[in-house]
């Protein structure tokens, strides 16, 4: 089970990571409500397993040749991934390629030091719990499960507290609900959390007054504060995100399964700053509706106290950005002898590194995490054909998550042509919306924001476009807090232009507040809703 308070038994990076704690349950997963039974998929992982698993020692580990002939005996639902040439992968043939968006640090052997105690350092996630991750997306992916993926925009050192973590996933449990309710699938709950530190910036340098300095990349690379102290880029900021990110999945962990997730407390997950509100109002009479149910199944002596009913499933995932820190936490599996990135359940390489012969794809080619590519409306069909048969050769589902992000209008003309290109080349890819990108302006005031109306209309458009190519609309990706911010303007409770700079506390982009995170899905669970009663109305109609 993903984020057991059991999986903090961690090993040293000289022996191989466990596939699951030993304390884990040993019975299988058991689905989200409404009970549906996972169907397994018969297919190779992209990532090539390593020579001898036995081996395990660093220097033995660095190669990790290619296996032909191990793909060619478990066959493949994928033409392109027969066609494709193997070729050799090791943690740090991506320094081979052009890496962009990397810090230049100005002490390298600095830099190095650090590296080697982040090698020393344990796993912040295990390989079996990407490897559930996966399974749930390839739910996703054939339209039987709804990916709920959200958080901050970059974590910061300065709002590192308990009640900052603890909002963001009531918010998202919230969100669940009120999703799973409309849709009645499970939902898949992933954060943008524990490491979403490092930002891409467009420019490298800052100017001010005539002052140039380097952009803020975010706090595990510099700080935000404009004097060239804290622009200096500093290799000492990674140790303290991971430390940060291993207290944050600890506290995750521990509201996931420790009885706060239970959903008996459904009634009682409400932000105090929603209660008056009418998105606080609908979750109300949504949770009173469920907590009927649940005084019903007790009634009928069905037991409310089954682990689906008392924790949740909860996994984290960040932009595959800083290339360092991210070889120094991937390890070798024992299990099945793929590496595993374990700085996160799931990575996602971003619009300005997925080059298809660039530094960020190479690593990620290499690694058997869940993947994500974020997709804008520059995005040529063949190309991004090009990038999953890379990512993905052997079309296992459940690895590549497509997060497109292009605003409305570019949304009903591009995406289409993207689906058809996939399903041509016979991709298997859980299709998402990121409807944040595509919506930044400038306000009056010169900060920047997302309205609520372009967000709300972006999702409209995927689903739309879905539901007009006859593809599965898989998941939405957001950037959103459990705090009451002022950030994005619009939603129910109307956040003004005149309002952004009363409560603007991002470090980066705007973020949706918690009024505005519910109001948007119970918008998203009227269409999951309305396809649910199509879907079923087509059965009836068929006599099945």
């Amino acid at each position: 089970m993903a984020l057991t308070s059991s999986s903090s038994i961690i090993l040293p990076k000289s022996s191989f990571i466990q596939t699951h704690s030993t304390l884990l349950p040993s019975k299988p997963h058991q689905p989200s409500l409404p009970v549906r039974p996972i169907r397994p998929i018969v297919a190779v992982h992209a990532a090539e397993p390593a020579k001898n698993p036995a081996v395990s020692t660093k220097q033995q580990q660095k190669t990790v040749p290619a296996s032909p002939s191990t793909a060619a005996s478990n066959g493949s639902s994928s033409t392109a991934g027969r066609n494709a040439v193997p070729v050799k992968w090791s943690l740090d043939t991506w320094k081979s390629k052009k890496a962009l968006q990397l810090p230049e640090y100005p002490n390298k052997e600095d830099l190095d030091s650090v590296l080697r105690t982040l090698d020393s350092f344990p796993p912040i996630v295990f390989a079996g719990e990407a490897r559930s991750l996966e399974e749930r997306l390839a739910e996703a992916s054939m339209g039987n499960a709804f990916l709920l993926q959200g958080g901050d925009c970059a974590e910061s050192f300065k709002e590192f507290n308990a009640n900052n973590i603890r909002d963001t996933f009531r918010i998202l449990l919230q969100m669940g609900v009120v999703l799973m309710f409309g849709g009645q699938m499970p939902v898949i709950k992933v954060g943008r959390m524990a490491g979403q530190f490092a930002k891409p910036r467009s420019d490298p340098f800052e100017e001010k007054d005539g002052v140039k300095l380097p952009s803020y990349r975010g706090d595990n690379v510099n700080g935000d504060t404009f004097d060239s102290k804290s622009r200096t880029p500093d290799p000492e900021r990674l140790i303290r995100a991971y430390c940060q990110s291993a207290a944050t999945l600890n506290l995750l962990r521990a509201f996931a399964t420790g009885g706060y997730a239970a959903m008996q407390r459904v009634t009682q997950w409400n932000l105090d700053f929603t209660e008056h509100s009418e998105q606080g109002d609908r979750y109300r009479e949504l949770a009173n509706r469920v907590d009927e149910a649940l005084g019903f199944m007790t009634a009928a002596g069905l037991t409310v106290d089954h682990p689906i009913m008392t924790t949740t499933e909860f996994w984290t995932s960040h932009e595959c950005l800083l290339l360092p820190y991210e070889q120094s936490l991937t390890r070798l599996d024992s299990t099945s002898g793929l590496y595993y990135d374990c700085s996160a359940h799931m990575l996602w390489v971003g619009e300005r590194t997925r080059q298809l012969d660039g530094a960020h794809i190479e690593f990620l080619r290499g690694v058997a995490n869940p993947l994500g590519i974020k997709v804008s409306d520059k995005m040529d069909p063949n190309e991004l054909v090009k990038l999953i048969e890379i990512l993905n050769p052997q079309n296992k589902a459940g690895r590549i998550t497509v997060i497109t992000r292009m605003g409305a209008e570019n949304m009903r003309v591009k995406l289409p042509h993207l689906i058809r290109a996939v399903r041509r080349a016979g991709q298997i890819v859980t299709w998402v919306s990121d409807p944040m990108h595509g919506n930044t302006i400038k306000a009056p005031c010169g900060l920047k924001t997302r309205p609520f109306d372009a967000i709300r209309a972006e999702v409209r458009a995927f689903f739309d476009v879905h539901d007009q190519e006859g593809s599965h609309p898989g998941g939405v990706h957001l950037e959103m807090t459990g705090q009451n911010v002022t950030e994005c303007i619009g939603g129910s409770r109307t956040v003004t232009f005149d309002d952004l700079s009363s409560r603007y506390h991002t470090h980066c982009d705007p973020r949706l507040n918690a009024s505005q995170s519910l109001e948007l899905a119970f918008i998203i669970a009227e269409r999951l809703r309305r396809r649910r009663i199509k879907s079923q109305l087509s059965v009836t109609s068929l006599g099945l």
